[in-house]
C-alpha cells in the first residue's frame, strides 16, 4: 500500500504526527496516556508537565497541536493555564494548540469554566483508549465537538446560569444569516457535519463552509465554543435529561 498522497500528480509523504502535550499531576495517568498515544502512527507525545505553571513554561519552548489538560492541579489549575495559554491568540492560528480538558465523572464546574476560557472540549479521566484517540483527532481537525452527549449534560447542569426562555436573540447572533443560525442550532444539539447535511439536505462540504463562517463571524475558536454560545444566548435550550 502506498503511504504517500497523490496531489496534482505529485506524491507527498505521510502527514506529520499530531504533537501532544500531557498535563496532569498524576504521573501514572500521564504514563498510561503516553503509552497509548505513542503507539499510534499519527501521534507523538512531545512533552509532559505536572501542573499548569510548568505546562506554560514547557509550551513556550515547544510546539504542540493538542494539549491534554487536567483541571485540578497544584501551582496553577487547568482553567487558568488554559486562559493564559490562549490569551491573545488569534482564532484559527495554526500555532495555537487545541486543549482537551480532563475532568472527573461528576462533571465538575471547572470543565465548563475551561471551555469558556477556550478549551476545545473535555474528556473523562477514565475514557476508553479508542475514545481518547478519536477525541484528539477530532479537535486537531477542528471538525467535531467532543462527546456531544456529555457536552449537553454539562450544559444541563449549568442551565441556571443561562438566559431565561423567551429572551430576545442578542446582537451577537445578528451577524449570522438565517441558514447559519439554523446550522449553529444543530451544532449545539451535538450533530456532526454529516448529520446536519442530512437534516438540511445539503452537502457536507456546504455545511463545513457554514460552520467555518459561523466561527469566523462570531470570533470563536471551534465548535465547542459555538455550542456554549448557542446555549448562553438562548438560541437553543437544554432538553430533558
Amino acid at each position: 500500500m502506498n503511504s504517500g498522497l497523490i496531489n496534482n500528480g505529485q506524491t507527498t509523504g505521510p502527514a506529520a504526527p499530531i504533537r501532544v502535550v500531557l498535563v496532569d499531576d498524576q504521573e501514572l495517568l500521564r504514563t498510561g496516556f503516553r503509552m497509548i498515544l505513542d503507539a499510534q502512527q499519527d501521534m507523538a507525545v512531545v512533552g509532559e508537565a505536572g501542573d499548569g505553571l510548568s505546562a506554560l513554561e514547557l509550551l513556550e519552548g515547544i510546539a504542540a497541536d493538542v494539549v491534554l489538560m487536567d483541571v485540578r492541579m497544584p501551582a496553577l489549575d487547568g482553567v487558568e493555564a488554559t486562559r493564559r495559554l490562549l490569551q491573545g491568540r488569534s482564532v484559527g492560528d495554526a500555532e495555537t494548540p487545541k486543549i482537551l480538558i480532563l475532568t472527573t465523572f461528576d462533571l465538575d464546574e471547572y470543565a465548563f469554566a475551561a471551555i469558556k476560557a477556550g478549551a476545545s472540549g473535555f474528556l473523562l479521566k477514565d475514557v476508553p483508549p479508542t475514545e481518547l484517540l478519536s477525541a484528539i483527532r477530532a479537535v486537531h481537525s477542528g471538525d467535531a465537538v467532543v462527546a456531544p452527549s456529555t457536552t449537553r449534560r454539562l450544559l444541563d447542569r449549568f442551565a441556571p446560569m443561562l438566559p431565561a426562555n423567551g429572551a430576545p436573540a442578542p446582537p451577537t447572533l445578528s451577524v449570522l444569516t438565517e441558514r447559519e443560525r439554523e446550522v449553529l442550532g444543530l451544532v449545539a444539539q451535538g450533530l456532526s457535519n454529516s448529520e446536519i447535511a442530512g437534516r438540511l439536505v445539503l452537502s457536507e462540504a456546504t455545511v463545513k463552509t457554514h460552520v467555518g463562517r459561523i466561527l469566523m463571524k462570531l470570533d470563536l475558536r471551534d465548535r465547542v465554543q459555538a455550542v456554549v454560545l448557542a446555549y448562553e444566548t438562548g438560541l437553543v435550550r437544554p432538553g430533558p435529561r
